[in-house]
């Protein structure tokens, strides 16, 4: 039943308890002792909101930083990616395979913010070898849910 219940409240976390648990043909309180259980476990980590923030008109830069990193004696990943995940303007920090160890997503103001964050916190930890910038201009598709207008055809149709 877990994995129903979090396929479920993954793609809508505010589905209301009582229509969950007749989706799944069970007991709501069987439905709330599990989801809360799951939280307890650390496997339910939080309900976001998904925010299209163009249409909302609010200024806001997002850039992915791959980060390449060499590890110092008694250094690991995680400890460098627990000194990276830290910040407070750190969204996520994900270990990649390729030419890059971490994928790190962070949010400002502005690109002068970001940058400034990159080049004088990022770059200057000691495990840090280089980074590379990618600002988002547009997002698409975000956790499944389009961002982007759709188009529409507005062609006639034509008959002969």
């Amino acid at each position: 039943m877990r994995e129903q219940i979090l396929n479920y409240i993954e793609h809508n976390s505010r589905i209301d308890l009582h229509d969950l648990a007749v989706l799944l043909d069970a007991d709501e309180t069987e439905i709330v002792k599990e989801i809360q259980q799951m939280e307890q476990e650390h496997i339910i980590c939080g309900y976001d909101t998904l925010i299209n923030w163009d249409k909302a008109g609010i200024e806001k830069v997002t850039a992915m930083i791959e980060v390449r990193v060499t590890l110092q004696r008694g250094m690991e990943f995680d400890k460098v990616a627990e000194r990276i995940y830290n910040y407070p303007e750190v969204s996520s920090v994900c270990l990649i395979s390729g030419g890059f160890d971490f994928m790190v997503t962070l949010e400002g103001r502005t690109l002068r913010e970001v940058s400034d964050f990159v080049s004088n916190k990022l770059s200057s930890l000691d495990a840090v070898l280089s980074t590379k910038t990618n600002f988002i201009l547009k997002k698409y598709k975000d956790h499944g849910t389009i961002m982007a207008e759709q188009h529409k055809d507005e062609r006639g149709l034509v008959t002969l």
